[in-house]
C-alpha cells in the first residue's frame, strides 16, 4: 500500500502567495485602492477574478504573468522534497489541494522541472482568452460552513480517496502539509496513523494547537510541524523504508 502526500501550495510549496505574488507584473507593481477595497470576506477568488481583469487591461501579456510567477520562491527544502516523491512513484502518489489557480500552479511546476511528483492538482480552474486575459473560476459549490465559499478541501481529499478506492488504490496512511486556516477542515479528516503536518508558526499549526488544547482526542493523526521541506523528506523516506 502506497502513502498519499498532499500538499497546500502557497506558502507550502512556495514561499509567499501566487495570487498576490501576480502583482508583480503590473506596470506600477501594485494595485488600486478601489481594487483592493472591492474584496468581500470569504470571496477571494471573486476578488481575483476582478485583478485578473485589471492586469488584462494593463496589457500585461500572459508570458509576462508567466515569467513573474516562474520567479516565486520556493519555500526551503521542497524542491528537493518533491524530487524525492518523484523519484519513489511506486510508493508515494502526490495531489495538491490549492486555493490558488491551475494556470499558476501549472506554470510554477513546469518551471521548477518537479512537474512529474505530482499526479493530480485540485485547484480554481483558469484560462487564457484570445485577449490574452486570464480568468479564475470558482473549484466547486459546497455546503461546508468551516471553508471559503470556493472550496472545501475535506471533501476534495475525501472525493479522491473515494475515487481511488473505486480503482482499488488504498493508502497506507496520508501525509496533509499546510499552512493555512483552510488546511484545518481536511487535516480533521485524517485518521490515525496519518500524519498533519502544518508549517511552524503558520494558521494551521496555531489552530491544530488551540483544538487539541480544548480537546485532546479532537484530532486522530499524528502532529508533526515543520520549516523546512527537509524535515518532511527525512520523516517520508523513513516511512517508506
Amino acid at each position: 500500500m502506497k502513502t498519499l502526500v498532499v500538499f497546500d501550495f502557497d506558502h507550502t510549496i512556495v514561499d509567499d502567495n501566487s495570487d498576490t505574488w501576480v502583482i508583480r507584473s503590473t506596470p506600477e507593481q501594485t494595485l488600486p485602492d478601489w481594487l483592493k477595497k472591492s474584496y468581500q470576506k470569504g470571496l477571494w477568488t471573486e476578488y481575483m477574478g476582478r485583478v485578473l481583469t485589471y492586469i488584462g487591461e494593463q496589457s500585461v501579456q500572459p508570458e509576462h504573468m508567466r515569467a513573474v510567477m516562474e520567479s516565486i520562491p520556493f519555500t526551503d527544502g521542497m524542491i528537493e522534497l518533491l524530487t524525492f516523491i518523484s523519484e519513489n512513484k511506486k510508493d508515494i502518489d502526490c495531489i495538491i489541494i490549492s486555493d490558488s489557480n491551475s494556470i499558476f500552479i501549472d506554470w510554477v511546476l513546469h518551471a521548477s522541472g518537479v512537474k512529474a511528483a505530482v499526479d493530480d492538482v485540485f485547484t480554481n480552474p483558469a484560462s487564457i482568452d484570445a485577449r490574452g486575459y486570464m480568468s479564475v473560476r470558482c473549484f466547486q459549490a459546497h455546503d461546508c460552513q468551516q471553508c471559503p465559499v470556493n472550496m472545501c478541501k475535506r471533501r476534495v481529499l475525501r472525493d479522491f480517496r473515494e475515487k481511488q478506492a473505486k480503482a482499488d488504490v488504498h493508502y497506507e496512511r496520508i501525509c496533509y502539509i499546510g499552512d493555512g486556516g483552510n488546511d484545518f477542515c481536511p487535516v480533521r479528516e485524517l485518521k490515525e496513523g496519518d500524519i498533519a503536518m502544518p508549517r511552524k508558526g503558520f494558521t494551521l499549526e496555531k489552530r491544530l494547537r488551540k483544538a487539541i488544547s480544548e480537546d485532546s482526542d479532537a484530532l486522530h493523526a499524528k502532529i508533526m510541524p515543520w520549516t523546512s521541506g527537509n524535515e518532511i523528506l527525512r520523516e517520508l523516506t523513513a516511512l517508506i523504508e
